[in-house]
């Protein structure tokens, strides 16, 4: 019956949910760091690449007709080129601990006069 005890958990909740993009980042040491990065960034470059080349041979360099396009290629390059973007994504999520504050962390104050 007491308001404090039940406004409590509904102010941590919301502030939880304001630093939301905290709980998605992963913090491992440097050498994880550099083998996700740069292996991350290979596969998604690749399937981008490898996506674009087996889109355009489905479309015949883009001037295929409609009814000519062969539907399983492009759909194959379509989900190459998402394959990549995704990689990318997540790889994107790893940090170390000696990585600077994260742009939705606002714990400390601005220093821009």
């Amino acid at each position: 019956m007491d308001d404090v005890d039940t406004e409590e958990p509904h102010e941590s909740a919301a502030s939880e949910e304001s630093s939301g993009g905290r709980g998605r980042e992963v913090e491992v040491p440097m050498r994880l760091y550099k083998t996700v990065t740069v292996f991350a960034t290979m596969l998604a470059m690749t399937g981008v690449i490898l996506g674009f080349i087996v889109l355009d041979t489905a479309t015949n360099n883009a001037s295929a007709a409609l009814s000519e396009v062969n539907l399983l290629l492009a759909l194959l390059g379509l989900g190459l080129i998402v394959a990549g973007a995704a990689i990318y994504a997540f790889s994107t999520r790893f940090r170390t601990a000696g990585m600077g504050k994260s742009k939705d962390d606002t714990d400390e104050e601005s220093d821009n006069g």
